[in-house]
């Protein structure tokens, strides 16, 4: 029941989205369109940035769960893309507005999960330390957001997957060149 209740405020949410800025939108707004009081709202959620980090996190998450490694990296952010061009209206509101701290966090978090564990799996027989790990995970964290973000503001024209076909062919290999890379900065001379 209490997840039915979520999943019904987050689809009043989408839905006054579609049609009405983030900023504009009240609490009222939300229980009156999805039948319940605003007590019921408050036991699940503190405010509507609350439910925004909420529907990111279950709807697009969930998604990528699965392709944390070298071999499936990609199919973790075509996942990402096709949410974001799915859910374009939604999407395009949050990071037109003050949600949009919610969407680039969400984005990093998910986006950096992804890749330490990349990172973790490729350097496994490296002696990189965690600081260094976190660093290259940073690194192509913000390169893929950058990627996602300007493909945002473009209107996303390209397709999810022609766009990861390109950043296929520009980052293969270049993980394990810099972890290789880093690992010989700290080898005896």
């Amino acid at each position: 029941m209490i997840q039915k209740t979520k999943e019904s405020l987050a689809t009043s949410l989408k839905k006054i989205m579609a049609k009405k800025p983030l900023t504009k939108i009240t609490i009222n707004d939300l229980v009156v369109d999805c039948g319940v009081n605003r007590q019921t709202f408050y036991y699940h959620f503190q405010d509507i940035y609350d439910l925004l980090g909420w529907i990111y996190k279950t709807e697009a998450v969930g998604s990528i769960s699965d392709y944390k490694t070298y071999e499936t990296w990609q199919q973790g952010f075509l996942k990402i893309f096709q949410y974001v061009k799915t859910n374009k209206s939604f999407c395009m509101n949050t990071f037109n507005s003050m949600g949009r701290d919610h969407l680039e966090y969400f984005l990093h978090h998910e986006i950096f999960n992804l890749l330490i564990n990349v990172v973790d799996e490729v350097s496994n027989s490296s002696s990189l330390s965690s600081k260094e790990k976190e660093f290259i995970s940073n690194f192509y964290t913000f390169a893929f957001i950058g990627i996602l973000t300007s493909w945002m503001k473009d209107g996303m024209t390209d397709s999810p997957e022609n766009i990861i076909e390109k950043v296929e062919r520009l980052v293969n290999g270049d993980i394990e060149k810099m972890i290789n890379k880093t690992t010989q900065l700290h080898l005896p001379n």
